[in-house]
């Protein structure tokens, strides 16, 4: 029987041994181990067939002490309110460490999108959207796109919410489309961080970009961006996979191909991408093949200890949030790999949201240039206090990112103090 994790378990861990390195009293950080809300909603949707089904829907605030909660809305079908609050903590974590004014939330919905017809999804999403409406707000909670979701969901959200509001309210939520007050570069962003990251990285251990294989775990939204933006940067990408499988060419994959294979034939999975000289491989053989980095960016947890030894790679690059295990993490320190964790890695998401809800707030639209050239600076501006951290504190990214985040939540909340 396979060992059952719980990311919330797995946060906790890391949450303590950052603050036992940053010489904090428990006092001082024993609210962070706590979710300051969480809200479990029941979804009654009229199907197409006139039948009734109600789903489980969920909004977690873990904290607001730096802003307003910030946070994706996931759908899917194996989510659980432990993962929810993991993910809302993850997100408290990211925006301290590339210091951005919000605080972490995470909202979900028990589902497989790809079940429902348009319309079912539709109905799903405003229900869901009124039953959270008392914790929403661009004051107070922004949600953004997650798996499952993406921008014309968050259109929805946003009209649901301004209905109620009986005005249009464009930044109670990130990641919408352009035309509704989205932001250019906003779809790309997470992406692009997670190449600006990889480039800094190899930078530090003095690897070029040209020619370093990378294997890529996921070619959704994060992880064919990333993939994308590596291969134009010159990488070699030897291996991708998605839901149904990988594939694997030693000398390099057309990234171009495959992501055109993907996007002009609906439905199509990597599994179907049948060319000469590329081989099939399964999801756990992506992560153990050869190459010099490995960018998770699916699910959670999917390197484990069973995993963690076969890894080849030199340098992870968490594009995912907790793709990899506590005791993975051990495992992977002894043997000398580099880990770049989750929360710096794929904050360009949330640093994009972060300027679109600025540009929402302002009545602005940033050009695309623009967009990215900030997301640039703040990742690369970030990445460096990590690094600084790493090296002061003879530890690891992963730590070195936590104590950054960790030591700017207990000091907003040190400051604003407790009440009563």
């Amino acid at each position: 029987m396979s060992k059952v994790y719980n990311p919330y378990d797995n946060m906790l861990e890391v949450l303590e041994k950052a603050a036992k390195m940053l010489g904090l009293e428990e006092r001082e950080y024993a609210a962070v181990k706590y979710t300051e809300r969480e809200l479990k909603v029941a979804i009654p949707v009229e199907m197409d067939d006139g039948g009734i089904r109600v789903f489980e829907g969920y909004r977690v605030q873990h904290s607001s002490s730096r802003g307003p909660c910030k946070g994706g809305i996931r759908y899917h079908q194996d989510v659980n309110i432990d993962e929810v609050k993991a993910l809302a903590a993850w997100m408290s974590f990211k925006c301290a460490v590339v210091n951005i004014p919000y605080g972490g939330g995470k909202g979900a919905v028990k589902v497989n999108p790809k079940e429902l017809t348009k319309n079912e999804l539709k109905n799903l999403t405003r229900r869901y959207t009124a039953m959270i409406l008392p914790l929403i707000g661009p004051e107070r909670d922004i949600p953004a796109p997650d798996v499952g979701t993406n921008a014309e969901i968050m259109g929805w959200i946003m009209d649901t919410y301004s209905i109620f509001k009986g005005y249009t309210v464009p930044g109670v939520v990130t990641g919408k489309p352009i035309e509704v007050g989205g932001s250019l570069g906003r779809r790309e962003a997470t992406g692009r961080g997670v190449m600006f990251i990889t480039r800094e990285i190899l930078h530090r251990l003095g690897m070029p970009m040209i020619g370093t294989r990378v294997a890529v775990q996921g070619m959704g939204n994060v992880g064919g961006t990333a993939a994308k933006l590596l291969f134009n940067e010159g990488c070699k990408i030897v291996a991708v996979s998605d839901v149904s499988g990988g594939v694997y060419c030693k000398t390099g994959l057309d990234i171009d191909s495959i992501l055109s294979f993907l996007g002009q034939n609906n439905g199509k999975v990597l599994k179907d991408y049948d060319i000469p000289g590329v081989k099939h491989i399964t999801n756990d053989e992506l992560l153990t093949v050869e190459c010099d980095v490995l960018v998770p960016a699916a699910l959670e947890n999917q390197i484990t200890e069973r995993i963690a030894p076969e890894i080849k790679a030199s340098v992870i690059v968490e594009g995912a949030n907790g793709p990899t295990t506590v005791e993975a993490d051990k495992i992977l320190e002894r043997n000398g790999k580099i880990i770049v964790p989750d929360i710096l890695a794929n904050a360009g998401g949330v640093v994009v949201s972060y300027f679109e809800w600025v540009q929402n707030i302002q009545s602005l639209m940033w050009d695309e240039e623009e967009v990215n050239r900030a997301l640039e600076k703040i990742m690369i501006r970030s990445f460096n206090e990590v690094w600084d951290q790493k090296k002061e504190k003879n530890t690891t990214m992963r730590m070195g990112a936590y104590i950054v985040a960790l030591d700017r939540i207990v000091k907003a909340k040190k400051i604003r103090g407790m009440f009563p």
